[in-house]
């Protein structure tokens, strides 16, 4: 199975709300011990076994909005189809500390999803969400999510990455139509779930 997390490389992005993806990745290969120190595909990748099943981690190096040839590139090389991709990002129309998993479905306005859509040229890729919507009017959604975080959040998002990590387990592990219903249950969000 493929893995990836989305987010923006460089050290001025990495503790921003646009890298939930990458910080889930960087937090699963550390309760796996998976190395993320390979070059493959214009992505930072990691091979290693969690649960049991052989796992390739994996960090675009591109920007957000270029993903997609990172991702079709990997499952090209590894022979897989988008059945055996799960894709983490973070999404600003989900409440903060909230997460949702999908087995497919559109962007949302996710620029790197978008990406990763055109290139592969199909959705039905499985997806976890992580939200990112701080409870009040964002003025400039881009501008949010490339902002640090604050102080007060880290402890918050330690949680975050600690349940956005064990509901991946579960999707590589069990599926996920049985990770969906273990964690979007447990998981508060919007009233009105997409298609």
């Amino acid at each position: 199975m493929l893995v990836v997390g989305l987010g923006n490389p460089g050290p001025e992005y990495e503790w921003t709300p646009h890298n939930l993806g990458f910080l889930t990745v960087d937090r699963l290969a550390g309760r796996h011990s998976i190395r993320l120190s390979r070059y493959e595909c214009r992505a930072l990748v990691g091979q290693g076994r969690i649960g049991g099943r052989t796992v390739l981690l994996a960090k675009p190096q591109t920007f957000m909005n270029l993903s997609g040839q990172a991702v079709k590139g990997l499952l090209e090389k590894l022979e897989l189809g988008p059945e055996r991709l799960l894709v983490i990002y973070d999404d600003l129309d989900l409440p903060w500390l909230s997460l949702r998993i999908r087995p497919k479905g559109s962007a949302g306005g996710h620029h790197g999803v978008e990406d990763i859509i055109r290139c592969l040229g199909r959705q039905d890729f499985a997806r976890l969400r992580l939200g990112i919507h701080p409870g009040h009017e964002v003025r400039d959604g881009a501008k949010f999510v490339l902002t640090p975080f604050r102080s007060g959040q880290r402890e918050e998002l330690d949680r975050l990455l600690d349940e956005a990590s064990a509901a991946a387990e579960s999707v590589i592990t069990e599926g996920v139509e049985k990770a969906m219903a273990a964690y979007n249950r447990r998981a508060p969000g919007k009233n009105r779930e997409e298609e």
